[in-house]
């Protein structure tokens, strides 16, 4: 008589992501002194390329931040410049993934601003911007380049809105105003076709961006989102954020049916925001907490159980936001698929942490490092809002991952004036709810008056000349 015995074990799954480890850089080669923000809004606070490091600071009057070339590791001067040309807090801060030296911020000011870091880094604090974007009627949250065009941001503000900016001209083209209460999180899809945005409203929505047409929604009572993210082409998404019983969670959701999660997983009973992070090149998710130190790492797959769980990378110091390399800075030949840059703010430390696949191999790993996007964008402003999407333009990280892009920024020359986007002028009719927010509305028309001041004394010099001309031409004896 035979016995068949039943495994209970699970499957076991192949994977070349199954031992990827983190390992935390030596501290001569972190970035020591430096005053991050206890600014206590949901952002990262930080943002990096392969050339620079960005910080969100804490400063005394208006917002600053710090941009520090990578390989100037160590401790950082407590005089080390800033920019610093915001009148309030900045709250997000993004790089131009095209131009390495180009980076966005935005801030309580309503403003948001584009800056251009010279070769080498600051010498000196940085208070002329670019560009000067003014659109949104009060504090501006968060900033997002478009993943496929140069030159087109989007931001989303505490008046509900989202603009998206062509910084070819220097103005909001379009604004997406279906949101009933404060974004927290913006997201695109690979061509950059789709928006999913989170919202304090419980609100999980899909946009078209150029329209502004919301394509899918969900109501999000169970499962009250905080964070999303695109899943690449899977045409999924996945939320972080809390369940009825306050645990923190995650879901996984199809893009064009919003109606039921696929799945819901519950992570740990801790209180702290989960930020999400993949990457389209491995399809790998990782889940980092903020306030504590934990990075958790899944694979994804399209196909049931959806998730697989991979490892933890455990630290005893809590995260206030971490930075992410893009792939074209990552060091291919220790194999490192993923790169954090951990802001651990008590300690005033930025500390690197590479995910690394464990192989003996010396030579490129093909099969780890697809062709990825690149530093070339594959769209113009006018051609993506004509309507046109393209995939991103590829590189491969195996020759060409050192070449810098051609791109370069030209800011706009314009004048001030109102901004009217959708036949609506963002910048009037908004009474100011706090004191701030009346002293900047002041400040501005101030600033506004004596401009228009001096146009009109430009106009009264300009019209006595004309007044002399006439008067002079009549009175000269005609030609015969």
């Amino acid at each position: 008589m035979t016995v068949t015995k039943m495994s209970w074990r699970p499957q076991y799954r192949s994977s070349k992501f199954r031992n990827v480890y983190g390992k935390v850089a030596n501290r001569e080669h972190c970035f020591d002194g430096i005053p991050i923000t206890k600014n206590v809004h949901d952002n990262h606070f930080c943002a990096v390329n392969a050339r620079f490091l960005a910080i969100v600071t804490e400063s005394a009057g208006g917002g600053s931040f710090l941009v520090i070339p990578l390989e100037q590791t160590g401790r950082i001067e407590p005089n080390y410049p800033k920019v610093c040309g915001h009148q309030g807090n900045v709250l997000d801060i993004k790089w131009n993934p095209f131009i390495d030296n180009i980076i966005a911020s935005c801030s309580e000011d309503t403003s948001v601003r584009i800056w251009e870091i010279p070769e080498g880094g600051l010498k000196r604090n940085m208070t002329e911007a670019l560009l000067e974007l003014h659109g949104h009627s009060r504090r501006v949250g968060l900033v997002e380049w478009h993943p496929t065009t140069n030159n087109i941001l989007f931001s989303a503000g505490y008046d509900y809105k989202v603009l998206i900016w062509n910084l070819d001209v220097g103005e909001p083209v379009k604004m997406i105003d279906c949101h009933t209460d404060v974004i927290l999180c913006m997201s695109f899809n690979t061509d950059g076709s789709l928006l999913t945005t989170t919202c304090k409203d419980k609100k999980l929505r899909v946009i078209e961006p150029r329209s502004g047409r919301v394509l899918q929604e969900a109501n999000c009572k169970n499962h009250r989102v905080n964070r999303v993210v695109f899943l690449g082409n899977m045409k999924r998404l996945l939320t972080t954020g809390v369940s009825r019983w306050n645990t923190r969670q995650i879901a996984l959701w199809d893009q064009e049916d919003l109606s039921m999660p696929l799945i819901e997983e519950e992570i740990d009973g801790l209180s702290g925001l989960l930020f999400p992070f993949y990457d389209a090149d491995t399809h790998m998710l990782y889940l980092a907490g903020k306030g504590d130190g934990n990075i958790r790492y899944y694979e994804i797959s399209t196909e049931k159980p959806y998730l697989s769980y991979l490892m933890e990378f455990r630290s005893p110091a809590p995260q206030k936001g971490l930075g992410v390399m893009p792939k074209h800075g990552l060091d291919v030949s220790a194999c490192e698929v993923f790169r954090f840059y951990k802001l651990v703010t008590l300690k005033g430390l930025i500390e690197p942490i590479s995910m690394i696949v464990p192989r003996r191999s010396d030579s490129y790993q093909e099969d780890i490092y697809p062709m990825t996007p690149g530093t070339e964008p594959a769209l113009t402003p006018d051609e993506w809002l004509g309507g046109i999407n393209r995939d991103p333009v590829l590189m491969s990280l195996k020759e060409g991952y050192k070449k810098s892009s051609k791109v370069v920024f030209k800011a706009p020359i314009r004048e001030k004036k109102s901004v009217v986007v959708n036949g609506i002028d963002l910048l009037e009719n908004v009474p100011p709810r706090t004191e701030n927010e009346l002293l900047r509305m002041f400040f501005r028309q101030q600033d506004e008056i004596r401009r228009l001041k001096e146009e009109l004394t430009q106009k009264d010099i300009r019209i006595r000349q004309l007044q002399l001309e006439l008067k002079n031409l009549r009175n000269s004896p005609k030609n015969c």
